[in-house]
């Protein structure tokens, strides 16, 4: 079993009245099952993870509901699962993480927009986007107007994230139209309650089958010469349709203020900042309210020229605020104001940055120019400055606290971590070919372009290193390489660099880390992950030798020269690469890297050795360690592992003024320092300790005869 949402799954059972305590993606998780889905799916990925693995841990309940619940092998197949509300009144949902994701599933989401749904289609992107993001930053903003999909940024507030949810499926259905639903990263885990509803069946559902299907109708294809049709009603009937439904339903939120020469347009995810910055400058309470009128766009596109007009309406000035480029909200209502000529002032970009997070203290910034500007009187010498020399006060005793800048600490492989022994014998290998072409992916093995590896001459996309090094394999001598994860493999891999490589009869060098999940989204299973460790007994029951599959599917296309070797022989995948780059056999050589995910690994035998330790079993622990007076403080094993626990402190020798290697008690035994030192030939500095709890008589036996031959000098 992987991580447990045992707790989060009791949540979803609550019922008409009672109170959901939780986080912002474990409501909408509710909110889902409230609103009588039928389905639901999707492509796992921050920060919205939870929604489909608690989903999937529920699926026992979710059944008494008659919830069909499917993991996706990528954002497209979930896009396509949404193809079923097009012609069947049956509601449903999916998610992916963020505009990377909306990226692959977009061929998908432009066929489903054109003929639109007749069931409440609702799409949840975790909008992954700032600082802390950890995609490129782009924005979903511009796939919505781009296919005339609605947009929903609410506010990050359980009850009106779960109210947006609801609501989405109701605009989708007035308008025949897919939703999407953005949630920031705030918005994902902010905490709250809210008064919970009975979760509803479907009527069309895993419990309650429909007996034919959906009788043919071609306008309801998107195909020519039905899409030109299909263009007119979404600019005809679906735009109208969707902004009455927004502005009965008042899924916008305006919040009046006591300057009324003066307003606020904000996207609804961003609320929450606007009301700390406008704390701090001394125009709201710590109550939420703020002196300056606040527009809320709970939906974001499309906007209601009516909400608008009434909004700025005697108003000198409005300002937008509006996070991320193209200023996308803000050229939309200016457009409204001139059209309807309209004089009010229209402020945004030109006071805020056109890129990047908008943190409180930047749009305080902001805020203080358009204050100043437009409330003159009332501002004086406006508290924004007060703000801004807090926080100038607050760096300069950071700046003596710490009289040298903290040292860099690039993101690393976890401790223990199959990946990380690859990479050291790939370091190894360019010991003896030089630099070779390295073509990185998306995944835990993209931590091997930070120090100590410096590996990768790009990024292109989740499973698409082999396919971005295609053209440069005619250009060089030396045979590119490529490497991606088990996940990225099957996400899009197999077809856009292997099946594509092998009809082009290309050559080149590719890795596949088989570490049996896709790791660095939270170690969700996969079709290889292994019969062990799938959490239903289904599919263990079914799974025969699935640790082979992606071997057996290379061979399957046509992949002649292959090899799979376990990480941690590091001098093995060394020798195995320097055959894959010398051989004079042309085409695409494959070298499968396995080795499981550390911490699934740690998860998995962590309860078998405490359950064994309390039992009074026993059990073998196995330590690294460095002997003191043989390291030399040279340090070459650092540079080739940069595991966590191997460091270095201050020698207990005297004499020896260089610290010496040293390694932590969070080492958990994997072996690849010992492997590197072997395969690199350096000094033979390390030990190995095998640590038994519960000793049996033989090792007590073993333990005493050593100490007596130590003792004696002999061993």
């Amino acid at each position: 079993m992987e991580v447990s949402f045992a707790r989060e799954i009791s949540k979803l059972k609550l019922s008409e009245g009672e109170i959901f305590h939780g986080e912002g993606i474990l409501a909408v998780t509710k909110a889902l099952l409230q609103s009588g889905v039928s389905y639901v799916g999707g492509y796992q990925g921050a920060p919205v993870s939870h929604l489909i693995d608690v989903m999937v841990q529920a699926e026992p309940e979710l059944a008494d509901l008659g919830v069909h619940v499917e993991p996706c092998a990528n954002e497209a197949a979930a896009a396509a699962l949404l193809g079923a509300s097009i012609m069947y009144p049956v509601r449903g949902a999916v998610t992916w993480k963020s505009i990377v994701g909306t990226n692959v599933a977009a061929d998908a989401l432009s066929n489903l927009a054109s003929p639109g749904v007749c069931g409440g289609a609702l799409i949840v992107v975790g909008e992954d986007y700032g600082e802390g993001s950890s995609v490129i930053q782009e924005r979903t903003h511009a796939y919505a107007m781009k296919s005339t999909l609605w947009l929903m940024d609410p506010r990050p507030n359980l009850e009106t994230i779960v109210d947006s949810v609801e609501a989405a499926f109701e605009l989708s259905e007035a308008s025949n139209t897919p939703v999407m639903l953005q949630l920031r990263i705030r918005a994902c885990h902010v905490q709250g309650s809210f008064r919970a509803k009975d979760n509803a069946a479907a009527d069309i559902s895993i419990r309650s089958r429909l007996a034919e299907p959906a009788p043919h109708q071609y306008d309801q294809l998107a195909h020519p010469p039905a899409t030109f049709a299909q263009e007119r009603l979404k600019s005809g009937e679906r735009l109208p349709a969707a902004r009455q439904f927004i502005r009965q339903r008042r899924l916008n939120e305006n919040f009046t203020g006591t300057q009324q020469n003066v307003g606020i347009i904000t996207q609804g995810g961003l609320y929450n900042t606007l009301i700390r910055a406008l704390t701090e400058i001394g125009f709201a309470g710590f109550d939420g309210g703020s002196e300056v009128p606040i527009l809320s766009l709970n939906v974001v596109y499309p906007l209601v020229p009516e909400e608008i007009l009434e909004f700025a309406d005697g108003k000198d000035a409005v300002l937008i605020l509006e996070e991320g480029q193209p200023e996308f909200i803000e050229n939309e209502i200016s457009a409204i104001l001139r059209r309807a000529g309209c004089e009010t002032i229209l402020a945004g970009k030109d006071l805020l940055p056109m890129a990047g997070e908008y943190s409180a203290e930047t749009v305080a910034a902001g805020l203080g120019k358009f204050l100043r500007r437009h409330l003159p009187d009332r501002c004086g010498e406006l508290m924004d400055r007060s703000f801004a020399a807090e926080i100038d006060t607050l760096r300069q005793k950071a700046a003596e606290l710490l009289p040298e800048p903290v040292p860099a600490r690039p993101p690393g492989f976890c401790t223990g971590c199959p990946e990380r022994p690859f990479f050291a014998a790939l370091k190894l290998t360019e010991r003896e070919i030089g630099k070779v072409h390295y073509s990185a992916d998306i995944g835990c093995h993209a931590f091997a372009t930070f120090a100590p590896f410096h590996f990768g001459n790009s990024i292109l996309g989740y499973g698409m290193s082999l396919a971005s090094n295609a053209s440069v394999a005619s250009f060089q001598e030396k045979r590119p390489l490529a490497v991606m994860g088990d996940g990225g493999f099957w996400h899009n891999g197999l077809l856009s660099g292997v099946a594509s490589r092998l009809l082009n009869e290309g050559d080149g060098v590719l890795v596949i880390m088989k570490n049996g999940y896709t790791s660095a989204t939270g170690t969700q299973e996969v079709i290889s992950t292994p019969a062990r460790s799938r959490r239903s007994q289904a599919a263990e029951a079914s799974a025969t030798h699935s640790e082979r599959t992606i071997e057996d599917v290379l061979k399957a296309v046509g992949v002649k020269w292959l090899r799979t070797v376990h990480t941690y022989h590091v001098a093995r995948m060394r020798d195995t690469l320097l055959d894959a780059f010398r051989t004079k056999e042309p085409g695409l050589k494959v070298i499968v890297a396995e080795g499981e995910c550390q911490l699934e690994r740690q998860r998995r035998i962590r309860p078998l050795r405490a359950g064994e330790l309390a039992a009074g079993r026993r059990v073998v622990r196995t330590r690294f360690g460095i002997d003191e007076e043989t390291c030399t403080g040279d340090h070459s094993c650092i540079r080739l592992s940069g595991c966590p626990t191997l460091t270095v402190r201050q020698s207990s020798d005297p004499l020896k003024s260089d610290p010496v290697a040293h390694v932590t008690n969070g080492c958990v035994g994997c072996g690849m320092c010992g492997e590197v030192a072997h395969a690199a030939t350096l000094c033979p500095s390390f030990w190995r300790a095998d640590i038994v709890s519960n000793p049996s008589r033989l090792d007590r036996l073993r333990a005493g005869l050593r100490r007596h031959l130590t003792g004696a000098g002999i061993a």
